[in-house]
């Protein structure tokens, strides 16, 4: 699961974590000319108003704490 989140107009950000899958349909369906998406979270399901959406960040897949040991 990857950590996502999505802003809306108006400044609200929701965060999720959703599979590559749902990504993915998160990304084709704002492709579109705008309309509701139905996606599946680790939190359950939820709709978005796809022409609100004006970002979506994924986060990257390593996070290390500390020193990592290389220069």
């Amino acid at each position: 699961l990857k950590r996502v989140s999505i802003g809306f107009n108006g400044g609200q950000v929701a965060a999720v974590r959703l599979s590559e899958q749902e990504l993915e349909r998160l990304r084709s369906g704002l492709k579109g000319d705008g309309g509701w998406l139905d996606l599946t979270s680790d939190d359950g399901d939820f709709s978005l108003d796809s022409g609100q959406v004006v970002f979506v960040k994924v986060e990257g897949s390593a996070t290390t704490i500390g020193f990592s040991g290389s220069c």
